[in-house]
């Protein structure tokens, strides 16, 4: 220990600073629950070649750096996860094949639900969560690698800056300079979302306008969930389970609505899975319908939307569903820290006006029925009414039990939007590092 105080006595103690952004950018969006993340410092000529690394005090005192695509990481790193010292993944890994094993498909492997297995590595709770991401990062890594040693394989003098060069007349390469390009395989790249949302662009060109736009949320509640759960563990400990199990139920999503049509044939459809800032994962999906399905008129949006709290006495399924899932907020003066406001206003515009009937909106949605009708109670001093009603889909509400909001898209206006919308790409942080001993009374 005394070897270790003296190694790191000079290191300046420093803090890190999130820094939210305007609201208006949901990206940058500071998350509202407890999360594990890395933050990945420096992308120097060695980190890129072989990977992070961690310092081991050896009994001369010495430090030996053990790389992440070393076998003897893992257990090093997570002495608690593997106290017999066991051989993680290195890129010498094979299966008894003597195939190679992908870090992806080993940690895959590693984080399996089998039959009857008292598995430690899942039943650790937070450090679960930080062997998972930590994990992700090496497997990123090892991508990011692969690409930089392989820019011959993925042609990157093909990019338009390099024909650019050529068409002007450029010959000497030293005016061009060099490159390392970062190609749309790499997902959540910018080229990867531009092209994407590119794809969804041609899609409106070729099908039309999207007809119907669907939010579905992971439910921590399920069943399926609760049911693999041990007495202490919660659903954040488990992120494995709750994204296999959003993931199996997604599938079933997919199958209803393209295959079996239950809310009408389907000409084109796409979607995307992200993380909500909340913790739990959800999908954004947009379907295009075939012409003899459109939903022309408020008559066929009451058909398939609804934003009332039905009676308890005529739908009580329904009605609880409805009330645990469906009800926006609560936000404006009752809570002015909810993430949806902004300059003390509701972004979503809640609570809504009550309608008689549907009709068309002013903008990209209609603006469905809210007859006036008793509050219901929520408990906590809160009622609420047909004003904070999440449009829904009855048969969906019901079949998936969760929140998973149904709009119909009625104006051409919503087009790119939506598709931008669903394209966003992933989280972003900006942060800044200041030493401790630094002060700057005028920042």
């Amino acid at each position: 220990m005394e070897q270790f105080n003296k190694i790191f006595l000079n290191i300046s103690e420093c803090s890190l600073i999130l820094k939210e952004r305007p609201s208006n950018h949901h990206q940058y969006n500071l998350p509202t629950t407890e999360q594990v993340a890395a933050i990945i410092v420096g992308c120097d000529a060695d980190s890129m070649d072989y990977g992070r690394d961690i310092n081991v005090i050896r009994c001369d005192g010495n430090l030996k750096k053990v790389q992440e695509t070393k076998g003897y990481y893992d257990p090093l790193q997570y002495p608690v996860l593997f106290p017999f010292g066991t051989h993680g993944w290195d890129i010498n890994t094979t299966n008894c094949n003597g195939g190679k094993v992908s870090c992806r498909a080993y940690y895959s492997y590693m984080l399996q639900i089998r039959p009857n297995d008292q598995s430690m590595l899942l039943n650790t709770g937070r450090l679960l969560q930080q062997y998972v991401v930590d994990n992700y990062v090496k497997i990123e890594s090892g991508r990011l690698r692969w690409i930089k040693e392989h820019q011959s394989d993925i042609r990157s003098e093909l990019y338009q800056c390099l024909h650019d060069a050529l068409h002007v007349g450029e010959t000497n390469a030293e005016n061009i300079g060099k490159r390392t390009i970062l190609p749309s395989s790499f997902i959540g790249d910018r080229r990867d979302m531009t092209q994407c949302y590119e794809d969804g662009m041609a899609i409106v060109l070729n099908g039309g306008k999207p007809d119907i736009f669907i939010t579905k949320t992971c439910n921590p509640s399920w069943s399926e969930i609760t049911s693999e759960l041990l007495p202490f563990q919660t659903p954040q400990d488990r992120p494995d389970l709750l994204t296999r199990i959003f993931r199996s139920k997604l599938e079933k999503l997919k199958d209803n609505f393209i295959n079996k049509g239950v809310l009408g044939k389907v000409k084109s459809y796409m979607y995307v899975t992200e993380f909500q800032k909340r913790g739990l994962s959800h999908v954004h999906m947009l379907l295009v319908l075939e012409s003899n399905d459109k939903l022309c008129d408020p008559k066929d949006y009451d058909s398939m939307v609804r934003a009332e709290i039905p009676k308890l006495e005529c739908e009580p399924k329904l009605h609880e569903a409805v009330v645990r899932h469906m009800i926006h907020g609560p936000c404006g003066i009752i809570n002015r820290k909810s993430p949806c406001m902004k300059d003390g206003h509701c972004k979503k515009r809640y609570p809504k006006q009550f309608l008689d009937e549907t009709r068309q909106g002013t903008d990209s949605y209609p603006e469905y029925r809210r007859r006036f009708d008793e509050s219901v109670s929520l408990g906590k001093d809160r009622s609420v009414d047909n004003r904070w009603v999440v449009p829904y889909n009855p048969w969906l509400l019901l079949k998936y039990d969760c929140h998973i909001n149904v709009e119909i898209c009625s104006s051409i206006k919503s087009i790119k939007y939506l598709y931008k919308y669903v394209y966003k790409g992933p989280d972003r942080v900006a942060m800044e590092v200041h030493k401790g001993s630094y002060m700057d009374e005028v920042q």
